[in-house]
């Protein structure tokens, strides 16, 4: 087997090499455009793995001459630039595989085998590139997604987006569709949980005239609705059981009723289903069905919550600038400092609680430039429950320190004791015995210790 690697990192281009040879590949190396497309001209290869940003052209943008020319050599696609618009471009380029750098070692030399054993039988049909991708970040949980995405853009399998409330979960489904091959058709959002348990079938299903009291009209559901297109069924988690029986029904045959008709109509939708609720323990329950999570469980995807998105903070937070500013908001930037003070949060909300404190800061900030202080003041405004627990609290203040090499656990532990010790010398009154008690300590050493953190106890008595 033969493999061109186009990559112009050389430690890359050697370890990758080395992992490729040791499979069996004869490897070829070039760190360009011109050298890949020389080498393609002189020799037959069975797999191209290549970088986007080369030293003198975009591996992407250059694939389709690629794919005309060499319409059976399958391509794999490594890049550092890593964002949805990157993952979508090398799969609708014709690309057999897309890595994320730093990529797996043993999964990408796994890839390039796959791909040379079916040489000629990968590959996607070219689309036009949507502008507005609706999805921003670059780290590592999120190239995940962003795979998980290009893999079911060209095929009507049904997806189970799962993630808590504010992560994003629309934005993905309506990206399934609109990079999709049923982007033409209508994006049909219903949000389950909302729906009086009495009309989530009306709604969904539709019903005739006269179905039950108050149906002066015939009304057409969601189902028919989304037909052509995707019907995103959202807090899937929160439907009725009495729901749930007919939704299986109707995704098992395709074929749906209106609420009080006989008439059994085809439907031709996409499903995309999500939910923020852990559907083991409901299925254990009785509360969903088992055989419905089966059949919308084809392909999961997880989202990942922003605290576990480290780096994608600020680069959200400046697109809910412009976002602001489009809807009539003040014209904002951030500062370095406030970016990085917004890295540091917890962000229990997730995206949402983000964009909502973005959108508050365009609009209560003093200048053009969101500081530090603008956004901590808006920090703080937040209700207890939502800045997180005392892991979560503590490990952002401990970011905004900066203690001296050898000082982080003795610095940070007195910070953190003298909370303490006011506290329990409040709740005594300043009575040092009774403080004492309450810390299990010996009254010698809380006064060594109020002595060492500058503590007068006496600043108590009338608490």
């Amino acid at each position: 087997m033969k493999a061109l690697l186009v990559e112009d990192d050389n430690a890359i281009a050697t370890v990758l090499g080395a992992g490729l040879e040791s499979e069996g590949f004869a490897v070829s190396v070039e760190n360009s455009v011109t050298g890949r497309d020389t080498a393609l001209a002189e020799d037959i290869f069975d797999v191209m793995l290549t970088d986007v940003v080369l030293t003198d052209g975009d591996g992407i943008a250059t694939l389709a001459r690629v794919r005309e020319t060499y319409p059976d050599l399958p391509v794999i696609i490594l890049s550092a630039q890593n964002t949805l618009d990157t993952a979508v471009r090398a799969t609708q380029g014709g690309a057999f595989e897309y890595f994320p750098k730093p990529f797996d070692l043993d999964e990408v030399v796994r890839a390039a085998k796959q791909a040379a054993r079916q040489a000629g039988d990968s590959g996607a049909a070219e689309t036009e590139m949507p502008e507005g991708l609706p999805l921003i970040g670059r780290s590592q949980p999120m190239q995940e997604v962003y795979r998980l995405i290009t893999r079911v853009l060209h095929n009507d399998l049904t997806v189970l987006i799962l993630g808590e409330s504010g992560t994003g979960k629309e934005l993905v489904a309506e990206a399934i569709h609109e990079l999709g091959s049923r982007r033409t058709g209508p994006f049909v959002p219903v949000n389950t949980a909302a729906i009086p348990r009495e009309l989530i079938e009306s709604e969904l299903f539709g019903h005739e005239r006269g179905a039950f009291t108050g149906a002066t009209t015939r009304n057409i559901g969601k189902f028919e609705q989304a037909s052509g297109g995707t019907l995103f069924l959202d807090e899937i988690g929160d439907m009725p059981a009495e729901a749930q029986t007919r939704l299986l029904r109707a995704l098992q045959s395709g074929r749906i009723r209106r609420v009080g008709g006989s008439e059994e109509i085809a439907v031709d939708v996409r499903i995309v289903a999500a939910t923020n609720r852990d559907l083991g323990p409901l299925i254990a329950s009785g509360a969903f069905r088992e055989d419905l999570y089966y059949r919308i469980n084809v392909v999961p995807i997880k989202l990942p919550p922003l605290r576990e998105r480290a780096g994608d903070v600020e680069p959200l937070a400046r697109h809910f600038l412009g976002l602001a500013a489009q809807d009539g908001l003040p014209r904002r930037s951030l500062t370095q400092e406030a970016g990085a003070l917004l890295e540091q949060q917890p962000w229990r909300g997730n995206v949402r609680e983000l964009q909502n404190l973005v959108f508050r800061a365009a609009l209560l900030a003093r200048e053009d430039a969101i500081d530090a202080e603008t956004v901590r003041g808006l920090l703080d405004q937040r209700p207890a429950g939502e800045r997180g627990d005392i892991d979560e609290v503590v490990s952002a203040w401990l970011a905004q320190k900066d203690f001296a090499e050898g000082e982080l656990y003795h610095g940070a532990l007195a910070e953190l004791e003298r909370p303490i010790f006011r506290h329990a010398l409040a709740r005594t009154g300043g009575n040092q015995l009774r403080a004492a008690a309450l810390l299990g300590i010996n009254r010698n050493t809380l006064r060594k210790r109020l002595s060492d953190l500058d503590i007068d106890p006496d600043g108590f008595s009338n608490v």
